[in-house]
């Protein structure tokens, strides 16, 4: 939240793309005059402070696909143009509660289910806060689990780039990209990039940030993707 009083940090390394989650209206990023402003910002939320945004940092721009179903909030399919190919970009923040089936993880689920088609068509990347990791699954609702769901996109040949570069299962990463109430002895790893294997191709390297650096400004770390597309 207050992303305004942060964007320094986080601009410090240069993205392309950066998705914020909890992140404040675009009518509130009232931005000091030496912090680069966007070239592009889609915004999604009611809450005025508290949203799902993506910035473009370059010739990248964003659309929203016309089959946006809203039943999912915070899972918005964007077609990424301007960059040398264009993909489709799932933003995911993983978190509904007027859903009955599940508040989480079953978002996502049903949202792949629903674009199934959408997925087939060209490079595609989900990114966010997922709210989920493997060692829950036995505490999900009735279905949608994490297992499930990253079955369903390894199955559409879309993969975890932290698991690929990292040579980790899902369950038991060492980089934590959450500390809940800010604890280091509360970590978990519930935020991830997958890209389908055109993408991964591409891949250059992924990073979790410090805890030491970045926790004064979030429970979350960021989770910096570069891809080699020259």
């Amino acid at each position: 939240m207050a992303f305004r009083k942060k964007a320094e940090f986080i601009l410090t390394l240069k993205p392309d793309i950066l998705i914020i989650v909890e992140c404040e209206h675009p009518d509130k990023l009232l931005f000091k005059s030496d912090i680069p402003k966007p070239s592009d910002i889609l915004w999604f939320g009611k809450n005025q402070n508290k949203g799902l945004a993506v910035f473009s940092y370059g010739d990248f721009r964003f659309q929203i696909h016309d089959n946006h179903n809203e039943n999912f909030k915070m899972i918005i399919p964007i077609k990424v143009t301007g960059g040398l190919f264009d993909f489709n970009l799932f933003l995911v923040w993983a978190y509904n509660p007027d859903d009955n089936d599940g508040r989480y993880i079953t978002q996502v689920w049903k949202a792949i289910t629903h674009y199934d088609e959408l997925l087939t068509n060209k490079p595609t990347m989900f990114i966010g806060d997922f709210n989920s990791n493997k060692i829950w699954d036995n505490k999900m609702h009735r279905f949608g689990s994490h297992s499930s769901v990253v079955k369903q996109l390894e199955e559409k040949r879309i993969f975890s780039t932290y698991h690929f570069q990292h040579l980790q299962a899902q369950g038991t990463e060492e980089h934590p990209t959450f500390y809940m109430y800010r604890h280091k002895d509360k970590p978990y790893h519930i935020d991830y990039c997958f890209v389908s294997s055109d993408m991964l191709d591409k891949l250059q390297s992924v990073d979790i940030g410090e805890y030491d650096y970045w926790i004064k400004h979030s429970d979350h770390v960021p989770l910096i993707v570069k891809f080699d597309i020259d």
